[in-house]
């Protein structure tokens, strides 16, 4: 009889200590008012602003190209003909990629010159300069028909002109065969801007010859 009295006694201050799922919710709802508010409110965003210490001014860079005319434009790759960096001194040649990017022919504005230039697309980097020669050949590649080979004097690197071997390849040979027309086309231009050129250095070192001779003859005097 005293151990039935002791297990009853003990459920019920288990029933007792437990709280129950009402008196829980009672207590949510008399939670303060500003408490809930506090929790509900949104974050202030920061309106402060920081000053860098150093401050770069903006400066216009220039590409050489101000005084210029885009007259030809093509996307294509370019190839060039030479050792690699693991060949270098041993004489062993390849074709390598020096990029892609758009080919394109330039016309300055004053004394009509064109040349060849070619940028690296992403980087901007020259891998194409120089003149269109009219001494250049285009040949066509023995195992593409949309892809053209010349040598020219490059100048890319801005130091010194390099004999270069060049091979461009473009998407499809009608584009190929625009290419060699509109470098043709050129050629013939710049063949005509020289001789015309050496025709007046010529007349001008002429008429320099006359003045230097007539200069003499003045200067000469007849002796009694």
């Amino acid at each position: 009889f005293i151990n039935l009295v002791g297990i009853r006694s003990r459920h019920l201050l288990l029933l007792f200590a437990v709280p129950s799922i009402h008196s829980i919710m009672s207590e949510e709802e008399t939670k303060p008012a500003e408490v809930t508010e506090a929790a509900a409110a949104p974050e202030e965003e920061s309106t402060a602003t920081f000053e860098p210490v150093v401050k770069l001014e903006e400066v216009e860079t220039q590409s050489g190209e101000e005084d210029e005319e885009v007259v030809y434009s093509q996307r294509s790759k370019l190839f060039v003909y030479g050792e690699t960096m693991l060949d270098k001194g041993t004489g062993k040649k390849t074709w390598i990629e020096r990029g892609i990017g758009n080919m394109r022919v330039l016309k300055h504005k004053e004394h009509k010159k064109l040349r060849l230039l070619m940028r690296q697309e992403k980087t901007m980097k020259v891998i194409c300069n120089h003149v269109i020669d009219p001494r250049i050949k285009l040949e066509p590649h023995v195992q593409s028909d949309r892809a053209w080979i010349w040598v020219a004097f490059d100048f890319s690197d801005g130091g010194e002109l390099v004999e270069t071997i060049f091979c461009i390849k473009f998407g499809d040979s009608e584009i190929a065969n625009k290419y060699k027309e509109t470098f043709e086309d050129c050629q013939s231009k710049m063949k005509d801007m020289l001789a015309a050129e050496t025709a007046e250095t010529t007349d001008a070192e002429a008429d320099a010859a006359a003045d230097e001779t007539a200069e003499k003859l003045a200067e000469l005097t007849t002796k009694e």
